[in-house]
């Protein structure tokens, strides 16, 4: 099958190209039609089987790109997760035009405000700060059509369950509602019956199971000594980009610090950092501009990063879901990945349970072997080398300019303004024309097709409202 079988736009299936979206996944085949039908539907699948394109498809598909109020909310239980889907839908949505924003706590929620102000098509949030944002009727839900909940079990384990309900009782009742899930528990059970109408099942079973797909196996070792052991496990494995977990935001400073001292490319994630230090940590480490990411659990959630090859649990997660969680950050589509375990005494109950949980053993490996393989690395030692990866919306971008003009809605400037001076422009059409996102003194407008050293000529040389203003090219 391919996602040309859809019904769908040309706009919509060129971004699909650019973005290497070869063919659809079975959470793809399933899910876009009944979206396109408007069907409500309960969506059981693991993370990583594809469903944000799932949903991000038919709503950009949907939306009413002429439209200035939000017409989807998708609902996510954390910020980085939020913040993926956002910058998904955009890319899917690109040459369509269409426009999402993100509403996150620790953000400045002035910003946001200025965010809405805009045309906004798809609004992806937390569920504590997309309420904020309701009660203060800065967002405008009066003409949501599409629900998404992501991530309902998470939301749930948070404690989120009850804002999302609580969100749900403020929209417009005539919606389509999605709700996607690893697991079902009785409370997202009780939420659907509530609030969904004529509602169909999917269970998205992987081909590959977990154990299949990610070579499990953990060190018995003394806590003093588990520094030293993941200093030869890094030396010994042929590692990609990997994640090292701690349970705590303090053992991973120590950790992170101890890996930099010792020349290993690496970076810190947790929770105690601003949301502008853990946005340019996330992406330096998907652009593979570090090796290796020493995270708490903030990391086991909302970060889809490409050829994860190892995780290693530094420390045995409290929770037995976070195991899995953290291991499915390697191992991800039709990749094979590996897990390594460090367990202390301690820790030993804690990783029975998770056995138990897993309904499998985890096979244990010898520090005998580890130090062996060790000693054979040093004269044919893996090179520490950083890799470089592409992100997956370049090929979008390497076609698309976005030039700055210092004008705004301070001098009465509108998107029309805009968009007649561009299309005056001998060999500018419209559809070579993208968002155009004016704000109080500037205006951004984007354009496609490689035209944008034309229309920013064509700008330079003529008037908008009959004056000239000053402009850039800006990334």
């Amino acid at each position: 099958m391919k996602f040309s079988d859809f019904t769908i736009s040309d706009e919509v299936l060129k971004a699909l190209d650019k973005l290497d979206y070869d063919s659809p996944m079975e959470v793809q085949e399933q899910v876009i039609p009944l979206v396109m039908q408007g069907r409500d539907l309960i969506v059981k699948s693991q993370t990583g089987s594809g469903k944000t394109a799932a949903f991000a498809i038919p709503l950009c598909e949907k939306v009413q790109i002429e439209e200035k109020k939000p017409q989807a909310l998708i609902l996510a239980p954390t910020r980085e997760l939020a913040l993926q889907i956002k910058e998904d839908v955009q890319n899917i949505g690109r040459f369509k035009k269409v426009r999402a924003t993100a509403l996150y706590g620790r953000h400045p929620i002035d910003l946001q405000k200025r965010e809405l102000r805009q045309r906004v098509h798809i609004v992806v949030g937390t569920p504590g700060r997309t309420m904020d944002h309701i009660e203060r009727g800065t967002l405008d839900i009066s003409s949501i059509k599409y629900l998404i909940i992501d991530e309902a079990d998470e939301m749930l384990n948070m404690g989120f369950i009850d804002q999302v309900e609580g969100i749900i009782k403020t929209l417009p009742p005539n919606r389509v509602t999605l709700l996607f899930s690893a697991t079902m528990p009785e409370r997202i059970e009780e939420i659907c019956n509530v609030y969904m109408k004529d509602s169909k099942n999917i269970e998205i079973t992987s081909s590959y199971t977990t154990h299949e797909k990610i070579q499990q196996y953990y060190y018995k070792v003394h806590n003093e000594d588990k520094i030293s052991v993941l200093m030869k496990i890094i030396d010994t494995e042929k590692t990609g980009s990997s994640i090292l977990f701690c349970n705590t935001r303090e053992k991973a400073e120590e950790i992170g610090n101890i890996l930099k001292k010792n020349k290993y490319s690496c970076a810190i994630l947790h929770g105690g950092m601003t949301q502008r230090e853990r946005f340019q940590t996330i992406n330096a480490f998907k652009k593979g501009e570090v090796q290796f990411l020493v995270a708490t659990d903030v990391a086991a959630r909302g970060i889809d990063v490409e050829d994860i090859t190892h995780v290693i649990n530094y420390e045995v997660p409290y929770e037995r879901e976070n195991h899995v969680h953290r291991i499915g950050r390697t191992g991800r589509k039709d990749n094979k990945g590996v897990a390594i375990s460090l367990v202390s005494e301690k820790e030993s109950r804690r990783f029975e349970e998770i056995e138990d949980y897993l309904g499998y053993k985890i096979e244990k490996f010898s520090l005998e072997s580890l130090q062996e393989a060790f000693e054979e690395s040093v004269y044919s030692k893996p090179k520490r080398a950083v890799i470089r990866k592409t992100n997956k919306a370049a090929k979008i971008n390497k076609e698309i300019t976005r030039i700055r003009i210092n004008a705004g809605k301070k001098k009465k400037i509108r998107p029309g303004d805009i968009m007649g001076a561009l299309t005056h422009i001998e060999g500018i059409e419209a559809d070579q024309i993208g968002i155009i996102d004016v704000q109080d003194t500037c205006t951004y407008v984007e354009i496609f097709e490689g035209k944008g050293m034309m229309a920013f000529k064509g700008l330079q040389n003529s008037t908008i409202k009959g004056k000239k203003f000053t402009m850039k090219i800006v990334n």
